[in-house]
């Protein structure tokens, strides 16, 4: 099957993410003989290019696929993958919907890619990947080498998280915003957030449940951080902000290692990671951020310093685009992950019983 590339579904390709991973998957010549998008009913025929025409999810449209790629938010994949999974594929998703799953690996392919084992093991899994959330993954990939080398007890993160993380319609209501301040009309109503986004910035990026204090993406951060690095003693303090970004999430991390890690150590450490890019020479103005980060799918780290009020901690500042890195690239990164340990192909001979999406 490999030889002759393997049948693919993209659900959700119409959206910001789903899109990048239609190109990725071109771009980086991804062995596939088949890829079929999927959306909503109402996007169904239409034409995306490259011969690709948008179908709509049924039940007989599961059928035949090595691998089914989601980016279609937590109630499609829900019911969904699962069903993907039945019929033989291998499901790599990027809602929250099964990230906390102990039966579901959550896997950044930097960062610990022997995480889909599981898929060799008859049984032992769902036949789904998740693809973290976006600020998580960033800063994993750059805390993935201090954590090996120091280990870590601690992180302080505040995120200043970019718009298009919310969606097109977001992006829209940002410009629209600028527009009419810098023109000097009355804004429209805010739809997308809470308060007015254009020049300004909200301490409240994620929803808030019922009874918590911290939003769903400051509890992404400390769950799905301590799930990657298979550490649960991590303790993790978040607070997650929407500015006024297109693309580009930025964060500033206080990093609390076990053992001593000096930030010329640091530096090394990360200069030899992979996927991570230091820049960090702030005399001359050189640090990452967002519009230099956009477009690329590396992990950016500058600003690496000693915290004076403690000998153990390191502060850094972390950059990556959202989109990419932080949802499609990785996605197709597991993919071929995937690939290249022989986990794909097998399972589409023989479907299995549905799981369950609970």
């Amino acid at each position: 099957m490999a030889s002759e590339g393997y049948r693919v579904a993209v659900v959700g390709a119409t959206g910001q993410v789903g899109t990048l991973m239609l190109q990725l998957l071109r771009e980086r010549r991804f062995s596939a003989s088949e890829i079929v998008p999927f959306a909503s009913n109402r996007s169904a025929g239409r034409e995306l290019g490259e011969g690709l025409v948008v179908r709509a999810l049924n039940d007989d449209a599961v059928e035949g696929f090595d691998l089914a790629i989601f980016s279609a938010g937590g109630g499609t994949s829900g019911d969904w993958a699962p069903r993907f999974a039945a019929a033989g594929a291998l499901v790599i998703d990027n809602s929250s919907r099964w990230r906390m799953h102990d039966d579901v690996p959550l896997v950044v392919s930097e960062v610990n890619p022997d995480a889909l084992d599981v898929l060799a093991a008859d049984g032992a899994h769902r036949g789904i990947v998740a693809n973290p959330n976006c600020s998580t993954m960033q800063m994993v990939v750059a805390l993935k080498p201090l954590y090996d080398a120091a280990g870590i007890e601690r992180l302080v993160i505040s995120t200043y998280q970019a718009v298009s993380g919310t969606g097109r319609r977001a992006v829209d209501e940002l410009l629209d915003q600028a527009h009419a301040i810098l023109h000097e009309r009355d804004i429209e109503t805010p739809g997308q957030y809470a308060h007015q986004i254009a020049f300004n910035a909200l301490p409240h990026a994620g929803k808030f449940a019922d009874g918590d204090d911290h939003t769903d993406e400051e509890r992404k951060l400390m769950n799905e951080t301590r799930k990657i690095l298979g550490d649960s003693s991590i303790r993790v303090s978040a607070t997650c902000v929407r500015v006024p970004v297109v693309t580009g999430h930025s964060e500033a991390v206080n990093v609390q290692t076990r053992d001593p890690l000096a930030p010329d150590e640091a530096r090394e450490l990360l200069r030899q990671a992979p996927g991570v890019s230091v820049l960090d020479d702030p005399g001359a103005a050189l640090y990452p951020h967002a519009i230099t980060a956009a477009g690329s799918d590396d992990v950016f780290v500058g600003r690496v310093r000693r915290d004076p009020g403690n000998e153990r901690a390191l502060d850094l500042w972390i950059v990556s685009d959202n989109l990419r890195k932080g949802a499609a690239t990785n996605a197709v990164q597991i993919a071929e992950l995937l690939h290249e340990r022989g986990l794909l192909g097998a399972r589409s001979n023989h479907a299995r019983p549905a799981a369950s999406a609970a």
